[in-house]
């Protein structure tokens, strides 16, 4: 009897889902002059005819997935390329068309804090640990709260002095000892120590990032 064919795996999704995007630009709002569009990797700045002129005439190419700078290699979760220097990073043109920028949002002026969809990270490893670095400036210490409460995540809620907030649930790349892990606010970042289970290599701190060729190791290697 010949073998009938097994049918094709879904691929699962290297990137996370591309993070929801601010409203657009409130018709009735004033869009000042040399205002710089809000979407990540867009380099528009609008002119002093922007609010007379016709809005879908724009086109905005952007980033709509996060940063990564991951031990030398620069890129975005939502495209595959990855550079090393930061002035290239900042030249890796947008992987999405939308028209329309967006100059001012809704328009409002009030005291909500600001939501950071992402903040910098990178990390450094030992056969044994993995140090991961969030810069975040002007943490408040006494309202961080960082849970470490599976072995595949680590959850972080961290609140600025002014006024911004940065939550996430990280997805790891590996398995941790969450009885061992512990987490370090300083001045400009948040750092996390993540004692491996495997003692495997991690080749990205998020499960979610593409991996890069470079694993940056101190130490002897652990058995996978």
């Amino acid at each position: 009897m010949p073998r009938q064919p097994l049918p094709p795996q879904a691929k699962a999704s290297a990137t996370p889902p591309p993070p929801p995007e601010s409203e657009s630009d409130d018709p009735s709002a004033a869009i000042p002059e040399n205002q710089s569009c809000r979407r990540r990797g867009c380099n528009a700045v609008s002119s002093a005819k922007t609010s007379s002129s016709p809005r879908d005439d724009e086109e905005c190419v952007h980033h709509p997935g996060h940063p990564i700078f991951h031990e030398g290699s620069k890129g975005w979760t939502c495209c595959k390329r990855r550079v090393l220097e930061f002035d290239e990073f900042m030249k890796i043109e947008g992987c999405k068309r939308k028209k329309r920028h967006l100059f001012v949002g809704s328009g409002k002026k009030d005291s909500k804090e600001e939501a950071l969809m992402t903040v910098r990270h990178d990390f450094y490893q030992t056969p044994t640990v993995v140090i991961a670095s969030l810069f975040l400036k002007k943490v408040d210490k006494s309202q961080a709260k960082i849970d470490f409460h599976s072995p595949t995540e680590v959850s972080v809620d961290l609140r600025t002095t002014d006024n911004k907030r940065y939550k996430d649930t990280i997805p790891l790349f590996g398995t941790i000892d969450i009885t061992k892990s512990t987490s370090k606010i300083m001045g400009a970042k948040v750092e996390l120590t993540l004692v491996k289970l495997d003692g495997a290599s991690w080749s990205t701190l998020r499960a979610d990032e593409h991996g890069t060729s470079e694993i940056l190791q101190v130490g002897n290697a652990g058995r996978a």
